[in-house]
């Protein structure tokens, strides 16, 4: 069978469900019920709904769990869900509650293991840009140290799901733009808060990076994520403006606020071993949006499988698994989150094509998968309940913690 017909068919039994689903959210969604599928669900807020259904894909039946998320509500918003520092994970539901969230899923791929690099702690960060409240947390690892399936042909690891100041969601991709400058030299900033630094680079490190340690950012290369760990490094601490100290070794701990930690690889490396304590030291960061103009309050990395109502180019149509995704309806006022079942009976899941057919199915014209897998993670509030509740049955038998997430608001 083609990977046209596997899409052909995926579309098919996904109009089969929208129909209920549609009847709960309004006109944005449209198809005929399904014929025989057990379909709960029901309000989690106002402007929050909650429905899960079965698919009967190419590779079996998978079940399916979506929120949708009315954006248009005032009393509605969406936003990152995370533990409080860049590299760290926790469980979706434990963020979720502790933020105040009434639902929400797992979020972006991140740097799970370090087999490859013995000795080395794997940091938990994510892969992509993350802005939570308006907030830049981190920037983008090189694609070729991205953890997670192949990315479509023409997406990248700046790629990102975002709500912009006016609550509207799209996607965009985020680049880095930033500086190191003292009285003699002007060096660009080639990472900030992330797993992974390009070769020959420097990047810096705040206090919302956490206390993992800084020796990843120097392993691996921009196409290589397995490649030995850099041999020619150096860092440097910046308080204040003002270098206050400097080790040919990457560290780890906390960072104050207010300081900055400068690690440099390869010729990265040979710049930062000019400076001296003492010296005088401004550093500047941000993420630049594809987008002019626009400013996001939210932002979290993954990749696109459906622009303008069309799936990418080149998605895998032969690969199942149990998958999350988001996806954008309405002109950015409806999201719909979806999460797949990891139970056994349905961990067959969907190809990232079927994903593409399905969110377009229920109506989104832009779709964005999030990491997948053992991360796959829906929670809402049930009825009367002041925390959320796990509804998908996560393929590991237990939530995963998972360094990011969007969380939904309302109230």
């Amino acid at each position: 069978m083609t990977g046209r017909h596997r899409r052909a068919r995926a579309g098919r039994a996904v109009l089969a469900f929208v129909t209920a689903f549609g009847a709960l959210t309004g006109a944005a969604l449209a198809g005929a019920a399904p014929a025989g599928a057990v379909q709960k669900g029901g309000r989690v807020a106002p402007g929050v709904t909650y429905e899960e259904f079965d698919i009967e894909a190419a590779k079996g039946v998978t079940h399916a769990h979506v929120l949708k998320v009315d954006l248009s509500n005032p009393q509605v918003r969406v936003d990152l869900l995370y533990p409080g520092a860049v590299a760290s994970r926790a469980q979706v539901s434990a963020m979720a509650n502790t933020q105040g969230a009434v639902a929400g899923v797992n979020g972006d791929f991140f740097n799970i293991s370090e087999t490859q690099h013995p000795g080395v702690e794997a940091t938990g960060a994510s892969v992509g840009p993350a802005i939570a409240a308006g907030r830049t947390l981190k920037a983008a690892v090189p694609n070729g140290q991205r953890f997670g399936p192949a990315l479509p042909p023409g997406t990248s690891t700046q790629d990102v799901f975002g709500v912009d100041g006016d609550g509207r969601a799209r996607l965009d991709r985020l680049a880095l733009a930033g500086a190191v400058r003292t009285s003699e030299t002007e060096l660009p900033l080639g990472g900030l808060n992330q797993y992974a630094l390009p070769v020959g680079s420097v990047g810096a490190f705040t206090s919302e990076w956490g206390s993992a340690s800084r020796v990843r950012a120097t392993c691996g290369t921009d196409t290589d994520r397995a490649a030995p760990c850099s041999t020619d490094v150096h860092e440097v601490t910046v308080r204040d403006g003002e270098v206050v100290s400097a080790a040919d070794t990457p560290g780890s701990g906390p960072i104050a606020a207010g300081t900055t930690v400068l690690v440099g690889r390869e010729a990265g490396a040979r710049q930062l071993r000019k400076f001296s304590t003492g010296e005088t030291v401004e550093i500047e960061h941000g993420l630049v949006a594809a987008t002019d103009g626009a400013a996001y309050r939210l932002a979290l990395g993954g990749y696109p499988v459906l622009t303008d109502g069309q799936p990418v180019p080149g998605l895998d149509s032969t690969t199942s698994a149990v998958r999350t995704a988001v996806g954008i309806a309405d002109g950015g006022r409806h999201v719909l989150l979806l999460a797949l079942d990891g139970a056994a009976a349905y961990r067959s899941g969907l190809t990232i094509a079927e994903v593409a057919a399905a969110m377009r199915d229920l109506g989104a014209e832009d779709a964005f998968s999030l990491d997948g897998g053992g991360s796959s993670t829906l929670v809402a509030r049930k009825p009367g309940a002041s925390e959320v509740s796990v509804r998908n049955h996560p393929s590991g038998g237990a939530e995963r913690p998972v360094p990011n997430g969007i969380g939904v608001f309302s109230g």
